[in-house]
Formats: C-alpha cells, structure tokens, sequence
C-alpha cells in the first residue's frame, strides 16, 4: 500500500479544528450582559454582588491593565434543551496561548458561592446537567483585566508592569456569552481523535501506527461533516478497537497528580495572586466533584491562607476536599521558595510554618517538598529536609540546564552533611503538563533509571499563572490509562509514587553536592533592594528572637509570638522564586521594598523593648551582641557597658597621591585612584592581592543576554569589561573608634559611585561601605579582587556551613558555573594563607584563575548591579548601597566570624544592669543559629546549633535557667524519640558532625 499517513493526519487535523470542535456545543442562545467596571482596585464579592449594573453587549472592550470588572448574565433555559446538558460559554477576549497570563475570571451564584474560573483554556459553566427547561440562569463574573506582559515577542521593556505606569486603553473585547447545548458524544470523539492523532506520531513505523491510521480513516469516513452530532457516537465505534488496545506490559507507569503551579508573583502583583489561587481552586473543586478519580495537588501553605483570609466560600470547598482526600497539600512550605539565597533559618521557617499551617487546618502532614520551579537548589537542603521529618524531594527546574543533562530521574541527593534524600525529576520534563503524546512519550522515552526502575511523574495542569487541570487533560488520563504504544497514566498520590519509587530502587544512584542550574544565574544579583531587604529582615527576626526569648526567660516578660509570626510569614512569603531572585514585575518590587522597610521598623521596636527591658531604667549606655561570635568582649547574647577607654589608632600614611593603612595587623597600599595595590598580612609577611594588579576595582560590562533578561547573565558577557579606574576625589579622616576612613567618588556613564574603605584598629578586614546612583541600563557592575592566592577550591557560605567549588574549567559541568552564589562570604584559601570576601547583601559572585609569569593567581568578582529591562524596565535604578569587606589571612573559622560580625549591629540602650547570655556554647566551629520560644506556645526553649567548619566538633552548652526537661527536636520542633538529655548544672556536651544541624528543646523549671 501507498504511504497516505501524511493525507490521512491533514485529514484529521482540519476535521477536528473546523468540524468536531465548534459542533461540542450544538445550539446556543445569548444572555443578556450588563457590567459595572470598578475604578481601582478590587472590591470583594459581597460587595461586587452589590453593584449598580448597566447593560452592555457582547463585543464591547472592557478592562484597562490590571483592572476589574463585574458582569451580570441572566437568561433562561429554552423549553426545547429539556434532557440535555446546559452550559455557559463565555470568551472575554482570551488567546488560548495565553492561560495563566492575560484575562481571567471567576464566576458567582447570586448568593456569593463560586461555581468555577475562566480562563482561555476553560471557557464554560455548569448550568444544568440535565435541563428541565424554562431554567432562570443568574451568574456573577468577576472578570481581571491582566495584560499580557511575556507575549509573543517576549522580554520587550514595558510599562505595563506596574498600575502607576499602566496604560488605560481597554486590552480585551468580550466575544460569546451565550448559553449552549453541550454534546458530550462530540466532546469524546476530539479527545479521542486527539489522543490517537498524538500517539500516532510517536508509536513507531509499524503495525500499530497503521492500525490507528486506519481506523482515524474510517471514523471520519462515517463522520457526517454536517451533522456532527447525529454521527459523533458512530465514529467513535471506528475507534474503540485501537482505544480498547492494552498497554505492553513494560509500558512506562506516569503518576499523574492535578497541579497547577501558581507563582505567588511573578508577571502579577500579590493581590492578583490571592485572586488567582481562588480562580483555580474554585474549578479545582468543581473539577474534583466530577471526576472521581482525578486528585489535585496544591503546595505553599500561603495561598491556603489567603484562601482561608478573602475567600472563605472557596476555602470551605477546599477543605472538605482535602477531608476527602481529593485535595492535596503538598510540599510543607510556607512557599515554593527560592532555596540558594534564603538563610538557614529562613528556610527552616519556610517548613516550620507550611507544616503547622497544614497541621493545624487539615490535620496533615507534608511527607515531601514539592518545588518544581526554583532555580537551582542548595546543597545544605537534604539535611534541612530530612531534620524537618521529610522523606522525598522533587523538583524538574534542572532538565533547563543550558549545557549539561543531568544524569538522573530518580535517585538519592546528598548534602554537604552527608545526609541522602530520595528525589525525582519528571522525566517529561515539564512541571505543566497536559499529557499529550509527546509529553507521555518523552517521559518513557527519556527516563535514566528505566534499567531498573519504570515509573515517573507528571504534574498535569495549566500552571506559573493558574488555571489547573481540565476536563480535557482528565478525558486523556482516562484514554492513557492502559493504551497500547502508550506510558500507562493513573492519578496518584505523590506519596504513593515515591513509595514504589523507592521500593524499586533499593540502591539509587548519588548525586552529592548542590544542584546548580546552568541558566537563570543572574537572579543571584537583579533586584538588589529585594535582596538587601532579605538578608537585613532575616537577620533582625532572628535577633528579636533572642532578645525577647531573654526577656522572658529572665524578667516574665510576654514573648511576642504573633507580631514574630506575622513578620516571618512576610519575609517568607517575599522569598518566593520570581520574588527574591528578582524576576517579578515593578508593581511586585516596589511593594516588597515597602513592606521590607515595615518589617525593619517592626523588627527593630521589639528589639529595642526586650532591650530595654532587660537592661531596666538608667542612663548608662548598655551594648547587646546579637551576633553569634564574641565582638568587643561581648559573647552572644550578652549585653553589658563597654570600656570607654580611647581605642588605638589606625597609622594613616600619604603616599604617591594615595593612602597607606597600617593597623599593626595588615598594611593596606591604596592608590591615586582610590584601588588596592597591596594587602599584607604584617603576621606572615604575605602579600594578598596579585602582582602588578589593583583590588577593589569596579568592572562595567555589557549585559544583554540571549533570552531572560532579569534572569539570564550570558558567559559571553565578558567579552565587553570596562574598567571603572577615573576617581573624582580621594580623601582621609578618623572616626571615633581609632578607624581610618578613605572616601572615594567617582562617576561613569549615567551613574556615581562613593566608597568609603575603613580599617579598624586591630581588624585583619578592609570594609568598604558603597552608595551608588546607578541608571544604567543592560550593563552589570561587579568588583573585582585579584588575590595573590592559587587556591583549587572557592568555599562559599551556604545555609549552616560552606560549599566548595573547583576553581578550575576542565570539564563542561565546572565550565558551567561562571556565575555561582554566596552568603556572607567566600574564601580563597592555599596551605597556610586565605584571603576572604564578606558583604552584607551580595549573592552573586565570580571566580577565574589567573596565570602571568607561570604564576597561578585567583581572582574572586562580587556582583552589585544589572540593569535588566523586563519584567521590570527601572531594575534598580537609583541609590543603592552595599556593604562588603576583604579579609586579609583568613582561614573558614575567621571569614565565617567576620561575615556574620558585618551582617549584624551591636545595639545600645541606655540602662542600669548588664545582661548575661541565655546561652553560651564552646567548642571550635560550633555557632549557636537562633534562640527562640517553640511554636506551639508551650514556653519551651528552642536552641539550634550547628557546625561551621567541615569538621567532627565537641563542645558543651551552657543555659543560664533552671531546666526542668531536655530533648533533641526536629527541625519543626517535635521532641525527636531519642530518649531525654541529661543536664549536669544546666551543662549540655555536644558532639556534631561537619556542618551538622542540632535542635535543642528545653521546658525550663517553674
């Protein structure tokens, strides 16, 4: 026979789209429409129930950017539809390409109850299943105005990214309100036509291909093109062989599970995200009603919560399908969060406060983090989940690696502690799926562990801005289920696929170390303001922790518990992966950096109460350490009055137009152009910055990546480099405390720079503290040090300990990594001399090894500044500050103690007492993390500890209260069952692991 397949699939493919398609809905009447568009901001339903209509018609633009409106639809059930099934159709004006990201709505009962969404993808309401007829239909629609910002040309600048900005011409034209006959014998026949046309294109030349051909042929041949509905069930007959087919017996098993990944902002602000969330439950649940075997999975226990807060008709409906166990709470964190640049305790909050919520609420417990879209993964993470009682890991961000596919599917991640967790990644590659032929057969196809294992994932819905799954994508699962040429598909609880996933891999192949994702590598740097508000807010929660854990401890004080978890959720919220990577639209930023701005104030009063309480009424000026290393004899958590004695001075000496600064610890060489020519480490005698090189030097490249803008920095982006050395002026004073101050300004292009660089008396590190006006734009600002260090390995801080990175290229996966990340520090470190970096709101940062007259040197790059153009076409321009720091003969012990000591203020209030610490540890390498009260109101002492170095440590704990009760916890704070802890005078010995978390418990004595 001739090859027709190309005839036969044309074939199909018109039929559907121009025949089967429009003919699901046989018979239509229009509805009569009137609307009310509301000025500002959203109202809530209630009071969108409770507006003045006036009548309007079906083709009339409507919705400024970002705006609402409220349409009223009445009609009435034709006598003659009794016995069919009714339905709604309304299409705002969508583009089906555009789910998620343009236009939604959500529709209303007279009586305040959400009956389901709109979207381009989910165009119809329920009516009546089965018509009795003369029905008096009466609907709601709250209908958003979102522009569409990642359109067809995408990463064009645009204004349209803030409501300031935005403009007012209407962007959508309503096309159908109607009420309709809905055929489902013609529903079935597309996606049957649907399913076969996909599977056809991915079975391979063969019986079967031609088998499905053929039998496509013949149901259109008995397919009356003008009377669709009246042969529908018929031309299904000529399918059902190759539909009733079984699967092989090796077919690959997809664990399909509801899903719809919906950013807590991205390309929309916060309160369209709450909208969002309502809009896709709302068919969520409608969805779960008619589907008895779809379940639906939602992580981030914030948007359960913004549920629960506006929307309480949806949030009813969610939790009674989460009783029933059709509504999934996955993930147990607060949000899916970005998890390279959030502290240890950030991320430890991010599961304390998604378990408790889901605990509280539902009765339930996450057994697995469920963070598909975050960009790039640290590796302190398998020890923070497993410690939070986690047992699974899954995500599919790494299969967008630009250079390397990553090896495996399934298979155990361990983290810089040794700790393994099981994880998987989709092998479809997509956490948005709608199981179509080639996202089934890729799965199969593609799947590395498929020797020994045959089952992945796929999270099936329309995701990043809503919508979830739909009945289509719930008519493909139930024709995939056991398809011949097909992966067998079956909803699944995740719980339940991990289970067997393990189950067949007894022995999984290791992957040790961070995953690092080789694209998105700038988000590391875009949004400094967000960033900077962060690092300052996680720092100050966690000291108010302590200081008012003290007050309570020492004076009866209350504990603030609310005011602590109110600004915790905040923070947590704001590190969502399109927040803190600084990827979201300037409506989103400006809003953070006010609401950073509010939690620094908040933070800072409870701070300044506990403070003030414990040091009682007096004049005497009384100094806390809230830092966890000794500063000015000050242990942590001491607070006492300081020696006023004067401080030695910093010797400050002219020199060649420039400064020499010698503190009897280091002799710093700054020259005319305000540049480090030389650090020595008067100690040793060792010179620090490379021979014939310049430290402090700001470098200015071009920064217009392939794709991605506030995302992406492409490698090529050194091809361009000016450097910044014109200074305007240099100047020398002392301050108070003995320090020596150079003060340099300069100017570039659009901007300006001030450094202020300062030496201490008795300090190996040079501060320098940088204010620049910046309004560049597409350019990124870095500083760069050129060290005299021939260092193998870069340690950079990460969540409770450090990660070694090669310094070398020799393979792609280390070619890869020319943009990584940082904490508080990154050393450079050979046998027996280190140079470090610190800074205070930096994540970003690069490293080279240099080589000139057979001598290897390391230059390390911190990254300031971009000026990306979209989402959000002003990324930091104007005022920004840094502060950061190289300290000179460092080894991990020291730059860890430095980077913490700039990241934390000592804090004075005027009092009559001094305060002893509430906790004291010894032992080499061990910090105390955070002192706190539990959560669960209780009273009991939370202590956590953890190892700093890479190394076995011993050490004792010391609390300055009666203890009645001691005991390890996790990481949520449950007493762990290995049995009590005995306390000799308050005396707790430790022994830890490298880099080692520990949660200590106490219920003091009454």
């Amino acid at each position: 026979m001739h090859d027709d397949t190309s005839l036969t699939t044309g074939r199909v493919k018109r039929v559907l789209q121009e025949r089967v398609l429009p003919a699901i809905y046989s018979q239509s009447v229009p509805l009569k429409v009137s609307w009310h568009e509301l000025p500002g901001e959203p109202v809530t339903p209630g009071e969108g129930l409770a507006l003045e209509f006036s009548p309007t018609q079906v083709g009339t633009s409507w919705g400024a950017a970002w705006g609402t409106t409220w349409f009223h639809l009445e009609g009435t059930v034709p006598a003659s539809w009794a016995g069919r099934r009714v339905e709604a159709v309304i299409d705002l004006g969508f583009d089906v390409n555009m789910t998620g990201f343009q236009c939604e709505g959500l529709v209303y009962r007279p009586d305040g109850i959400t009956i389901k969404a709109l979207n381009p993808r989910n165009q119809w309401v329920p009516i009546a299943e089965s018509a009795a007829g003369d029905e008096v239909v009466d609907l709601y629609l709250e209908a958003a105005s979102n522009p569409v910002l990642l359109d067809h040309h995408p990463f064009l600048p645009t204004e349209q990214g803030d409501i300031l900005t935005s403009s007012s011409r209407k962007l959508y034209t309503t096309r159908r309100m109607d009420l309709a006959v809905f055929e489902p014998a013609v529903h079935d026949l597309a996606l049957d036509l649907e399913v076969l046309l996909d599977l056809q294109e991915q079975v391979p030349q063969g019986p079967r291909k031609m088998q499905i051909l053929q039998a496509l042929d013949n149901a259109l041949d008995v397919l009356d093109l003008q009377d669709i509905t009246a042969t529908a069930q018929r031309a299904r007959g000529e399918l059902s062989g190759v539909l009733s087919a079984p699967a092989e017996h090796s077919a690959h098993q997809i664990s399909a599970i509801g899903h719809s990944h919906i950013d807590s902002a991205w390309l929309w602000p916060l309160r369209e995200t709450i909208r969002k969330v309502s809009r896709t439950c709302s068919s969520m649940v409608e969805l779960l009603g008619d589907e008895p075997e779809f379940l639906y999975g939602m992580s981030s226990a914030q948007q359960y919560k913004w549920l629960k807060t506006h929307r309480p008709e949806v949030w009813d409906r969610v939790k009674q399908s989460v009783a029933d166990e059709r509504f999934l709470p996955l993930g147990g964190m607060w949000v899916e969060s970005d998890t390279v640049m959030p502290s240890g305790e950030s991320l430890v909050r991010q599961f304390l406060y998604g378990q408790k919520f889901f605990r509280d609420e539902f009765g339930v417990s996450s057994k697995g983090v469920w963070l598909p879209d975050s960009f790039g993964y640290s590796p302190a993470l398998p020890q923070l989940m497993r410690r939070a009682g986690f047992e699974w890991f899954f995500t599919q961000k790494i299969s967008w690696n630009q250079q390397n596919k990553f090896p495996h599917h399934s298979f155990d991640w361990e983290g810089i502690d040794g700790s393994r967790i099981f994880s998987h990644f989709p092998s479809m590659d997509t956490y948005n799926s709608q199981l179509s032929g080639e996202e089934v057969a890729k799965a199969s196809r593609q799947f590395r562990e498929a020797r020994v294992a045959n089952n992945s994932i796929a999270p099936v819905g329309w995701g990043d801005g809503g919508g979830g799954t739909t009945r289509e994508m719930t008519g493909k699962a139930k024709r995939l289920a056991s398809l011949e040429g097909s992966a067998q598909v079956k909803w699944e609880h995740p719980n339940d696929f991990f289970d067997r996933a393990k189950a067949e891999l007894p022995n999984p192949p290791v992957w040790v170390g961070e995953l690092y994702l080789e694209l998105h590598r700038a988000t590391l740097t875009s949004q400094h303001q967000t960033k900077q508000g962060n690092r300052r807010t996680e720092q100050l929660l966690v000291e108010a922790e302590l200081w008012a854990a003290t007050a309570t401890a020492y004076t009866g004080a209350e504990y603030p518990y609310e005011q602590l978890d109110d600004l915790w959720e905040t923070v947590l919220l704001h590190q969502f992966h399109d927040i803190l990577p600084g990827t979201s639209i300037a409506w989103v930023h400006r809003e953070v950096v006010a609401r950073y701005a509010q939690v620094v104030e908040q933070a800072e009063q409870l701070i300044r109460e506990a403070q003030q309480r414990l040091a009682g009424t007096g004049s005497t000026p009384i100094t806390f350490n809230g830092a966890a290393f000794t500063r000015n004899m000050l242990a942590f958590g001491e607070a006492k009055a300081l020696d006023s004695a004067a401080a030695a001075q910093v010797q400050a000496t002219a020199a060649d137009g420039g400064y020499v600064l010698d503190n009897g610890v280091i002799r710093v060489v700054i020259n005319a152009q305000g540049l480090i020519t030389s650090a020595v480490d008067l100690a040793t005698g060792r010179e620090a910055i490379a021979s014939g090189q310049e430290a402090n030097l700001l470098q200015l490249h071009q920064d217009f990546p392939n794709m991605w803008d506030a995302w992406d920095v492409d490698k090529y982006y050194r091809n361009q480099v000016t450097d910044l050395r014109d200074c305007d002026s240099l100047e020398l004073a002392s301050r108070e405390d003995g320090s020596q101050v150079v003060t340099i300004k300069r100017r570039f292009s659009k901007s300006a720079v001030v450094q202020e660089l300062s030496l201490a008396p008795g300090e190996r590190t040079v501060q320098i503290f940088q204010s620049t006006d910046w309004h560049e734009a597409e350019k990124f600002l870095k500083v760069a040090f050129p060290l005299d260090v021939r260092a193998e390995q870069i340690a950079a801080e990460t969540q409770f300990g450090y990660h070694k990175r090669v310094t070398h290229v020799n393979t792609s996966w280390e070619a890869a990594k020319f943009e990584t990340s940082m904490h508080r520090f990154a050393l450079a470190e050979e046998p027996g001399f280190g140079v470090g970096v610190i800074n205070d709101s930096i994540y970003g940062f690069d490293v080279t090894r240099d080589a000139k007259d057979a001598q290897v040197t390391t230059t390390m790059r911190l990254s300031l500044l971009r000026a990306p153009r979209f989402p959000d076409p002003q990324t930091d321009q104007g005022l920004q500050t840094h502060r950061y720091g190289l300290v000179i003969g460092a080894d991990i012990a020291a730059v860890t103690k430095a980077g913490a000591l700039l990241n934390s203020a000592e804090r004075t209030v005027n009092g009559s007492r001094p305060v002893a610490p509430l906790v004291r540890i010894t032992g080499e390498g061990l910090v105390v993390s955070s002192v706190k009260l539990a959560a669960d109101r209780s009273g009991d002492l939370l202590v956590r500890v953890y190892e700093s170095l890479g190394r076995r440590a011993r050490g004792e704990l010391q609390l300055n209260v009666p203890v009645a009760t001691a005991a390890t916890a996790s990481l949520l704070e449950d007493p762990l069952d290995d049995g009590a802890i005995d306390l000799a005078d308050g005396m707790l010995p430790l022994a830890l692991g490298p880099f080692e978390v520990r949660t200590l418990r106490f219920s003091l004595a009454q």
